[in-house]
């Protein structure tokens, strides 16, 4: 089991780069602020950290991360919980990010979940992962696999979470300006290649 004392220890090593030798670096973010370009969705996974796989510097990206990183639809009910949705708002509208990468990986435990024939019961992961239950997911269950079904769903729940992404106007309105692009990233855990996900026009 890895100790807590493990995490804390990470934070002196953090400190130590950022508030002691490179001080600069959080004193320029805080005094004018993040204005990130990327807007990354990726998963909560362990093994899949986008700061860690892009090498990136603190201010480099805006992250979110939930299960199997998918965006839900455009949905203007409040009745209903959005925090992916409310993310992809503030990267739009105020950071004005030039890019939005969906970022997917092979052995999702989420998309597993989708593929398999048998029901979880679970209270809030089953609801989430219908995003992605759609004709084509189930045309791809239904004629492959269990494991080669997970790995093009993968792929095809990326596609998606990119013609979900155009569902919200603002980001539509973005996407025909030019001022914003979309694009569908494919991390492979076993061999470190990230695959780029060819997007339906």
């Amino acid at each position: 089991m890895v100790k807590i004392s493990k995490l804390l220890q990470g934070y002196q090593s953090f400190y130590k780069q950022y508030f002691v030798e490179e001080p600069n670096v959080y004193q320029t973010l805080v005094r004018d602020g993040q204005a990130p370009k990327t807007l990354i969705i990726a998963c909560s996974d362990s093994r899949v950290d986008p700061s860690i796989l892009l090498n990136t510097n603190p201010g480099d990206i805006f992250v979110v991360r939930n299960v199997a990183n998918l965006v839900p639809a455009f949905d203007s009910d409040m009745s209903h919980c959005h925090g992916t949705s409310a993310a992809i708002e503030y990267a739009v509208k105020h950071l004005k990010v030039e890019n939005i990468v969906i970022l997917g990986h092979s052995h999702c435990g989420g998309i597993n979940t989708l593929v398999s024939t048998h029901k979880h019961n679970h209270t809030f992961i089953d609801t989430w992962l219908d995003i992605a239950d759609t004709p084509e997911i189930r045309d791809i269950c239904d004629t492959h696999s269990h494991d080669v079904a997970c790995k093009l769903c993968e792929k095809e729940a990326i596609r998606v979470s990119i013609g979900n992404l155009m569902t919200f106007p603002f980001v539509k309105d973005a996407v025909l300006n030019k001022s914003l692009d979309l694009h569908g990233w494919y991390f492979n855990l076993e061999t470190g290649a990230l695959e780029i996900i060819a997007l339906d026009n």
